[in-house]
């Protein structure tokens, strides 16, 4: 089978394709790195001319003046300087509504191109789309990406990027995948809710994490037990980092003896990966009901992780409350106060970090998800 995956979101569609490979497909990855992070594409659409001097300055000014972000031009025109390498797959996949991030009008034309020249294309809900944003504006689930917006209306801004996703621009953009692919498919809990009912929901099929390249190291406190919070400024309300923030400042003032908190911002993914190997204990995210593609990677490699774990996403996979790792609510004083049984009672840690492996291996395994794509692939 040929494979086209267009876009990347946290390695997704990277571990994806080591997964088909592995069973034998041929799959090219088209994208830009997901920004900072540049992970690896087969075909990049990275914008690097408006990046390079003069033009990064002529850039500033046309968004200034005109609101022209050259940026979102120069990645859809690489998109289409490929456009006559994407023919005749029999799969392509989306990572969301926004896979090539260009221009509203610039995708709908790029798109309508996919949909002509391959079989069948299948659209990922995986981060905001459509269907996400309008379930958290009706304020559906107890807490959200946007809940600090809603407490906060001062903080739209850093949120606009969420809500763009109604505007009418990118709303023909829905209709036309409505229109045209050939199922939908969510990544992980959080998606499935917002998706129930929906004629071209084909269920959930879990992130895919490669074991076969992440090391499980046994977690060994000899010393302070470590604590890592990445921060990715561009997210950081939706992903509740100040909650986090706020949790650390309690710890650090009555266990800084005993804790070594570390805290980094917008580091590429290997740089990333290369410090919190230090870490026992990892800060994900608090306003989610299931993991992250971060927070997976750290518990196959036997971190404990504060991220979403909510009931709906334990009774999915039949688990119990803090078995593989510990479910981060916007509340501070509750984090801190989980972050504090871990510190008296660091023989969990281990426990939790030895779960967490094996619960990545049970369900998150590359070859298994990547199967589990072929058959929803084949379905129809």
């Amino acid at each position: 089978m040929k494979v086209l995956l267009l876009g990347e979101y946290s390695r997704l569609h990277n571990t994806l394709k080591e997964g088909l490979v592995s069973l034998g497909h041929e799959v090219t990855l088209v994208g830009d790195g997901d920004g900072f992070k540049n992970f690896p594409v087969d075909l990049s659409i990275r914008p690097t001319l408006v990046s390079s001097f003069p033009i990064k300055w002529i850039r500033s000014i046309l968004f200034k003046l005109f609101k022209i972000d050259l940026n979102l031009l120069e990645r859809g025109l690489r998109f289409w300087r490929y456009s006559k390498r994407m023919k005749g797959y029999d799969v392509v996949q989306l990572i969301n509504e926004k896979s090539i991030k260009t221009y509203p009008w610039l995708e709908r034309f790029l798109l309508k191109k996919i949909f002509r020249n391959n079989d069948k294309v299948f659209l990922l809900s995986c981060g905001a789309d459509t269907f996400v944003v309008n379930h958290f504006l009706a304020k559906k689930p107890k807490y959200s990406i946007l809940s600090p917006y809603f407490e906060n209306p001062n903080l739209k801004p850093q949120v606009q990027y969420i809500l763009d996703y109604q505007n009418e621009s990118h709303q023909k953009t829905h209709r036309l995948l409505m229109n045209n692919v050939a199922g939908i498919i969510a990544s992980d809990y959080d998606y499935v809710m917002p998706l129930e009912g929906h004629p071209k929901f084909m269920g959930l099929i879990p992130n895919p994490v490669n074991t076969a390249t992440i090391d499980y190291k046994p977690l060994e406190i000899t010393d302070k037990i470590t604590i890592l919070l990445g921060v990715n400024e561009w997210n950081k309300y939706a992903k509740g980092i100040p909650y986090f923030e706020a949790a650390l400042e309690i710890i650090n003032e009555n266990y800084a003896d005993k804790v070594e908190i570390l805290k980094v911002t917008s580091l590429p993914y290997q740089e990333y990966i290369r410090l919190y190997e230090r870490a026992h204990i990892l800060l994900d995210q608090v306003l989610a009901y299931d993991q992250g593609y971060n927070a997976l990677e750290a518990m196959a490699r036997g971190k404990v992780v504060f991220t979403g774990a909510e009931q709906e996403f334990l009774s999915y996979y039949g688990l119990e409350e803090n078995e593989i790792c510990f479910n981060a609510l916007p509340d501070p004083k509750d984090i801190a106060s989980k972050l504090i049984e871990l510190i008296e009672n660091p023989d969990r840690i281990k426990v939790i970090g030895s779960n967490a492996r094996s619960f990545i291996e049970r369900e998150h395994d590359y070859k298994k998800v990547a199967a589990q794509y072929v058959q929803m692939y084949t379905k129809n």
